[in-house]
């Protein structure tokens, strides 16, 4: 190029005579380079696009290589030439199928039908992927592709194209992982695979992910009751409450519904702890209030805490019963205590409970054992 920015005839003359490949490219990434900026005018723009033409087809992958590196996020190149690149071998055609935004999703179907694995990892990867394109990467049958794209927060996944990954690659755990962190998902999707993947990544789902207030209670409970009878080391009990709680109320997960359930199945300690949260007042002072004997301490909590006024009575009658009743060390004695709450506040509360709430609480009464023994 001249000093002045300008395509020079030294330029073309060096693309067209000399036969290393290093120099070629070196003088195509000059020339490609103008095409960045303002240094050619209209005719010496012209110009070069037709030298591109003619050097898509180099036959050094050098040349093609730099070429396409060169030009790919240059937004008005011509679109004939884009798709000569992205349609070369992949380590030619990566760069463009990545960033350039000239090429349109017809563009990228024929490619994601026609080409390799590469190909459709590098559309996978784009800033932005359609859902249609999402769609059609899902039906590739492709592990690393599918990872590629779940991993990709520009892509936007339909609840069909989620559908039909997990169909195919729901035990896969390099799908799993970056399914359950991405931003958002259905809620369809989460209650279907929260039940594939491990503890550490159903807790990562139940607190940072829609899912219906049955299906969020029963993972977080059975989450508890791990905890409680040593699936977790011993000493770490409180901390994973507290880590549990922080993240329910950091992702907006923390509900008031969820609260009163624990409480009702005899969860005091994530009562209590929850409650610290919801009122920024700490636990011990929690315990204090809401085991006031007049009752005022618990209204008073509520209130800060902006729980609706129907549940505080609920939630009084279920303080009561769980430190009535306690745990006698015989088999099955976790059990039997929670259906003895559930009984006592559904005996009390049953017409003031949604039928949500009674249902949802009728059911643990059917299924606790079960879901004791699966927790185990």
């Amino acid at each position: 190029m001249s000093n002045n920015g300008s395509l020079s005839p030294a330029d073309v003359e060096r693309l067209l005579t000399d036969r290393s490949a290093t120099a070629r490219a070196e003088t195509v990434e000059k020339i490609a380079g103008g095409m960045t900026g303002s240094g050619f005018s209209a005719s010496e723009r012209r110009e070069a696009e037709e030298i591109f033409r003619l050097l898509v087809n180099d036959a050094e992958v050098l040349v093609r290589q730099t070429l396409a590196e060169t030009l790919k996020s240059v937004p008005d190149l011509p679109r004939d030439i884009a798709k000569t690149l992205a349609n070369d071998i992949a380590d030619v055609a990566t760069p463009m199928l990545s960033f350039s935004t000239v090429l349109t999703d017809e563009d990228l179907f024929e490619i994601i039908s026609s080409k390799s694995e590469f190909h459709q990892m590098a559309v996978a990867s784009r800033e932005i992927v359609s859902e249609a394109i999402s769609e059609k990467l899902a039906e590739t049958g492709s592990e690393d592709v599918v990872a590629t794209l779940m991993r990709n927060e520009g892509a936007e996944i339909s609840e069909a194209a989620y559908e039909k990954v997990l169909d195919q690659f729901g035990d896969s755990e390099k799908i799993q992982e970056p399914m359950a962190h991405r931003s958002k998902l259905p809620i369809t999707v989460t209650e279907r695979l929260v039940t594939m993947v491990s503890d550490k990544l159903r807790e990562h789902l139940v607190t940072h992910h829609e899912m219906s207030p049955g299906m969020a209670t029963d993972l977080i409970l059975e989450s508890r009751e791990k905890t409680m009878i040593g699936f977790i080391k011993d000493g770490a009990s409180h901390s994973e409450l507290v880590e549990l709680i922080d993240q329910l109320h950091e992702n907006g997960r923390l509900t008031p519904t969820i609260i009163l359930r624990a409480l009702c199945v005899g969860d005091v300690d994530f009562f209590e702890t929850a409650m610290a949260k919801y009122s920024n007042i700490a636990v011990s002072n929690v315990h204090i209030l809401v085991n006031d004997a007049g009752g005022m301490g618990l209204k008073q909590l509520c209130e800060k805490s902006n729980i609706p006024g129907g549940l505080q009575e609920i939630m009084r009658v279920g303080l009561d019963v769980a430190n009535e009743l306690d745990f006698d060390g015989t088999p099955g004695d976790r059990e039997r205590y929670r259906n003895q709450v559930i009984e006592r506040v559904l005996t009390h509360f049953q017409d003031e409970f949604d039928g949500e709430n009674v249902d949802y609480l009728i059911g643990k009464l059917g299924n606790g054992a079960s879901t004791s023994t699966q927790a185990a």
